[in-house]
Formats: structure tokens, C-alpha cells, sequence
């Protein structure tokens, strides 16, 4: 029965992140680009310099940095580094080409939520902020489609509580800790019928401690572990990928003509150049969504930035896009290419190609060495998302509850037994419908998007004739 279940879910998550809904994803993100003069080149130095300029005498709760980094902590995930590895092992290197391209229209898309997320959010007297898709639904498309902002609402506490926050999260983390320090499973207890090994009890148990002492204490200390952990682990990691790049330095040109001569399908052989091409388009775009979210709707729920300008935090929301794929994912793919550890020979998959890559691209350290910083990092990015969304998922649940904040902490307190109980769970059926609510999030977000996007260029427009030179 179960096999029967799983079978079933298995379906409904390959039509939910079919074609359809990618092409859907993707055709918002040129829509915006074109009606927007492609903002999110023409002024990426200028979001950029946002990211650390807070903006003075704004409204809300905390820094747009610490929004930003709120807002990344769920984005930057094991995506970053299993994702790219997925995408390239299926899809060949030209994977990495669509995602790159995806991203940088899914950029004009993050700059269009962000914008909707400031123009329509609540401020309650005592500088409480309620923001998101949720709102800028209700307000910004009238009441009558109130019910599509309870619809994400709901998929979004799904997509929190049942699998992309917790389970999977927890798990990974348990995982990679125990696959570093016990692999051979010498040190072992039963619970629950099963064999554990002490270094997934001792993990599971501190990693639910650390998540009760920040999300107990809300969006404000949430975003302060945030400011830290997340610039310091993307720091880390991409630090690292650019050693690998400097000591593979003379093989980088070889790799970008991999990457292009497979993203046109080049290598192929004449009657199945077409079909290399989309399979790269589609592996390479699906997971370059998965990674930076953009088109999902959540990143605007952390709405609570301090700024009176919706257009100025839509630049700095986009560039969460930028940083997650256009610069981690493309470091980790180059470093997957020039190693060629997504050779269909190795036989590899999951984090083994990353790991792979980095052993090879730093084959002047020891084997250990590279597999720890692949472990520290999978760690920081899977704890990170666990606390991104549950804020997300609160600020879905307080929306659906009428405000009820006795609620909210109740859950808090649900989610933390979830991150405990985790590692002791078999997480395939729970990431798959993690999946399908996460899938199913967009088509509201997108629709509001699309009828919204007279305000979009409207509120631009205005934002840069006040203060283009600044």
C-alpha cells in the first residue's frame, strides 16, 4: 500500500513540476524583464549597494540586509550543492547554462515580489508587520480573491511543516554528520526498531535545541543568526570554489565550451541535438527554480524590512537571486564540470559529486579535508533553511488564523517536536508532497504577479524618476 501511495505522489509531483508550470515560471520572467527594460541588469550595481545601505527612517522590524538574509537563509539551501550536482548528472553541463538564464529573468520576477510585498503590507501599532503574497492578493486583487491568498497561505504551512523545513532538513543535516564522522555505523542504538548511530541522536538533539532558542525568539533573532550564518557560509563556500577555480585555472575555458556546446545540444548527434537541448533546458531551469525559489512567493513573506520604498526593497530582494544561483550554483557547476565528476562512469549522485569535485579540484589536501567543508556546509545551509521557513510558514498560518499569535506560538513549538523527530524519519513520501505544496505555492503567487503588474511598473517608474541618481 504504501509503495502504491508513493507511486501516486510520485505522479502528482511530476505533473505539479511538469513542463507546464516551468514554462509558466519562466514566461512571468521574460513577461517582467521586457515591461521592466531589464531592471535587473541595468541596475544589479545599484541593488547591490542596497544590500549593506540600510535605508534611514524605514518602516518595520529589522534591517533590509537582515530581511535579505532572512529571506536567503531559506533560499540558500542543500540545493546549492546536491541541486547543481542533480541538474548536471541528468542534464549534462549544459544544465548549469539554462539555470544561469532562468535566474537572471527569475531576477526580474524576485524584484516584482519584493516591490508587492512592501507596497501591500500591514504595519500594526506595535510595528508588527504582516506581509506577503497573501496580502498583496487580498489588497492589491480586492477582497473577492481573498480565498487564492487562504490557498497559498495553506500550501505554504504545508510546504513549512511537512517536509522543505523540517523532515528533509533535519535529516540531511543527521546524514551528513554521521556519513563524516561514522560511516561504517560502529556506534549504534535501536529506537524505535531501527539502528542509530549515536552521531544522528547526539546531531538531532542539538540541532532541535539551537532552532527552539532562535525561532522562540521571532523574525528579530531569527534574522540576527541569520546576518551572521548566512554571509559566512556562502563566504566559506564560494571562498572555497574559487581555490578550486585558481588551481584549475587552465582548465576553465574547456569547461564554459562544455557547458555551451551542450546547452544547444552541439555533442549530440545530429537527430538528437534538439533533444539534449531541452533535457539540459529542463533539468537546468526546474532546479535553478528549486535553488532560488524565484516565481514560489517566499521570499516576500519576510516583508518586515525597514523601508518606505517598496521599489528599493524589490532590488535588494532580487538580488537574492543573483547570489544563490548566478553565484554559488554557477561556482558549484564549474567545479563540477572542470573535475568531470558528472561523468555518467563514476557513477555518482547526490552530494558524492560535489564531494568528488571538491576532492579533485583540492587534490593537494587530504581526501578529509574537502568532505568536512562539504559537511560544515551542508549543515549551515540545511540549519539556515529550517529557520527561514519557519517564519514563512508562521507568517502563512497567522494569515489563516485572523492574526491568532496564540496559535503561531503553539506551532513554533510543533515544528521544533517535527525537527526532532526528523532524523528518525523516512523522509521520500514527505519530500515529495513537500514538493507538490511547494509546486502548488506558485500558481497563486504567479497569478497576482501577472495581474499586478501595472502597479509593478507603475511603482518603478516613480521610484526612479524620484531617485534614479541616488
Amino acid at each position: 500500500m504504501l509503495e502504491n501511495v508513493g507511486r501516486v505522489l510520485t505522479k502528482i509531483d511530476d505533473f505539479v513540476w511538469g513542463l507546464p508550470l516551468i514554462l509558466l515560471i519562466i514566461a512571468v520572467g521574460i513577461y517582467l524583464t521586457v515591461r521592466l527594460r531589464g531592471l535587473q541588469i541595468k541596475h544589479l550595481p545599484k541593488a547591490l549597494k542596497f544590500i549593506v545601505k540600510n535605508e534611514e527612517n524605514g518602516d518595520g522590524e529589522v534591517s533590509s540586509f537582515a530581511a535579505l538574509c532572512t529571506a536567503l537563509s531559506a533560499t540558500i539551501g542543500t540545493g546549492n550543492i546536491v541541486g547543481v550536482a542533480t541538474a548536471i548528472c541528468a542534464g549534462g553541463p549544459g544544465a548549469l547554462f539554462w539555470m544561469v538564464i532562468a535566474a537572471l529573468f527569475g531576477m526580474a520576477t524576485k524584484y516584482s515580489e519584493g516591490l508587492l510585498a512592501i507596497k501591500y503590507r500591514v504595519i500594526e501599532p506595535d510595528g508588527h508587520v504582516l506581509g506577503g503574497p497573501f496580502y498583496y492578493i487580498e489588497h492589491g486583487m480586492g477582497k473577492k480573491w481573498k480565498w487564492l491568498a487562504k490557498l497559498f497561505a495553506f500550501f505554504g504551512v504545508c510546504v513549512g511543516l511537512l517536509g522543505l523545513g523540517t523532515f528533509t532538513q533535519i535529516n540531511g543535516i543527521s546524514s551528513a554528520v554521521n556519513n563524516f564522522f561514522d560511516p561504517n555505523m560502529s556506534n549504534t542504538v535501536k529506537i524505535f526498531g531501527m539502528e542509530y548511530s549515536w552521531t544522528v541522536i547526539i546531531t538531532g538533539i542539538i540541532v532541535t535545541v539551537c532552532t527552539g532558542l532562535v525561532i522562540i525568539g521571532g523574525i528579530k533573532r531569527i534574522s540576527t543568526v541569520s546576518e551572521f550564518v548566512v554571509p559566512f557560509m556562502a563566504i566559506l563556500y564560494v571562498t572555497v570554489c574559487v581555490i578550486i577555480l585558481i588551481v584549475n585555472i587552465k582548465a576553465i575555458p574547456a569547461a564554459f565550451g562544455e557547458i555551451i556546446a551542450g546547452a544547444f545540444g552541439f555533442k549530440a548527434a545530429a537527430g538528437g541535438m534538439l533533444g539534449a537541448m531541452v533535457l539540459a533546458m529542463q533539468k537546468g531551469v526546474a532546479r535553478g527554480i528549486f535553488s532560488n525559489e524565484a516565481g514560489l512567493g517566499s521570499a516576500p513573506i519576510a516583508a518586515a524590512a525597514q523601508t518606505k520604498e517598496p521599489a528599493r526593497q524589490g532590488l535588494v530582494t532580487m538580488t537574492g537571486t543573483f547570489i544563490d544561483t548566478v553565484v554559488i550554483c554557477t561556482m558549484t557547476g564549474l567545479c563540477i564540470v572542470i573535475t568531470g565528476a558528472w561523468r555518467p562512469e563514476l557513477a555518482l549522485e547526490g552530494v558524492g559529486v560535489t564531494t568528488y569535485a571538491f576532492q579533485n579540484g583540492l587534490f593537494f589536501l587530504p581526501g578529509a579535508v574537502p568532505a568536512f567543508i562539504i559537511m560544515l556546509c551542508l549543515v549551515f545551509f540545511a540549519f539556515t533553511t529550517i529557520l527561514g521557513w519557519d517564519y514563512y510558514s508562521e507568517k502563512c498560518l497567522e494569515y489563516l488564523s485572523g492574526g491568532n499569535l496564540k496559535a503561531v506560538k503553539v506551532y513554533r513549538w510543533i515544528y521544533i517536536l517535527a525537527v526532532f523527530f526528523g532524523p528518525y524519519m523516512t523522509i521520500s513520501a514527505v519530500w515529495t508532497i513537500a514538493d507538490i505544496f511547494n509546486g502548488l505555492m506558485a500558481l497563486p503567487n504567479l497569478i497576482a504577479i501577472v495581474a499586478l503588474s501595472g502597479v509593478i511598473a507603475s511603482e518603478t517608474k516613480k521610484y526612479f524618476n524620484k531617485f534614479g541618481n541616488r
